[in-house]
């Protein structure tokens, strides 16, 4: 996920604006010169609210005169905006809280530029496009789908892909899945799992060995890489695994799979480096692995836009 991308860097910039007494006509000619979504609205060269395209077709819903009705009888008011050097993430936050697709940002008291749900969509979709299910039991975790490829999601969990292929991967192509390895995480693996070495459930045991505490199960770390290749476009399935554990991992500690794609085999058939790192970038397991990725069923696929030739 990433969190040092600043608003700043992916905001539009400037942010035209309008002040409350023009009219609804004015507003829709200049977004359509413009071919923009909306207008932030000023008085004293302050920013007190935004027009948006939304507004205008309520008014022709109304059927009030787009000629005498005013930006102040459509605006949205009170305003909310966030800060240029806040991190896209902050940003998402703040429009999910609000329920608004658009941001004003300011830097040092002024209108600098909007961000939108749409720029930021580009960086973290997992925190804009998220769809929530709600099939789980009251005081759960919130879970939400973002990807067609997996069920759920949750709010600690962060991934990234980087594709180059407008469909399925390629050689190059990378996933990322990060999230911390809790006490929680460690017991449900041993009672799912029956690895019940004291070494990871026995503070007073784990003290006397080699490592001096608990440490979390090799093989739970790395189902992490099983969680990020999850997320690769398509139905991606295992063929091959292998491991290499280069040094213990904490309970608590913050996880990072990391798998690029090294070699096209042929009939869907891929070669991945699979590695594990701490969030300090000390290596914890090293791997590679072989997989198939499948179309996924015709039901679950993503609808593509619509380029030009279509029919």
């Amino acid at each position: 996920m990433p969190i040092g991308i600043r608003v700043a860097e992916v905001m539009t910039e400037p942010a035209e604006t309008v002040t409350a007494d023009a009219s609804v006509r004015d507003v829709a000619q200049r977004l359509r010169a413009a071919g923009i979504g909306s207008l932030v609205v000023v008085a004293d060269g302050e920013p007190t609210g935004i027009v948006t395209d939304a507004d205008l077709v309520g008014v022709l819903a109304d059927g009030a005169d787009p000629g005498a009705t005013t930006v102040a009888d459509v605006m949205s008011a009170p305003l909310y905006t966030v800060d240029a050097d806040a991190s896209v993430v902050e940003a998402a936050a703040r429009l999910r809280e609000h329920d608004v697709p658009k941001l004003p940002v300011m830097a040092d008291g002024e209108l600098v530029g909007v961000v939108t749900t749409t720029d930021l969509g580009h960086y973290i979709p997992q925190v804009v496009h998220r769809q929530w299910v709600d099939d789980h039991d009251e005081g759960d975790e919130p879970r939400y789908r973002v990807r067609p490829e997996t069920t759920y999601e949750r709010d600690d969990w962060e991934f990234e892909t980087v594709t180059g292929a407008e469909e399925g991967i390629q050689v190059g192509d990378r996933v990322e899945f990060s999230k911390t390895v809790d006490d929680e995480d460690v017991h449900s693996f041993a009672e799912a799992s029956g690895d019940t070495n004291r070494l990871h459930l026995d503070d007073e045991f784990a003290g006397a060995t080699r490592f001096g505490r608990r440490i979390v199960h090799g093989t739970l770390v790395g189902g992490l890489i099983s969680a990020a290749l999850a997320r690769l476009p398509g139905l991606t399935i295992y063929l091959s695994q292998d491991l290499s554990f280069q040094n213990p991992m904490d309970v608590g500690d913050r996880l990072t799979a990391t798998c690029k794609v090294v070699e096209d085999l042929g009939r869907n058939r891929y070669v991945l480096s699979t590695d594990v790192h701490r969030g300090d970038g000390e290596s914890v397991i090293e791997g590679e692995a072989v997989v198939v990725i499948d179309d996924l069923p015709e039901f679950a696929r993503p609808e593509r836009e619509p380029v030009d030739g279509d029919e």
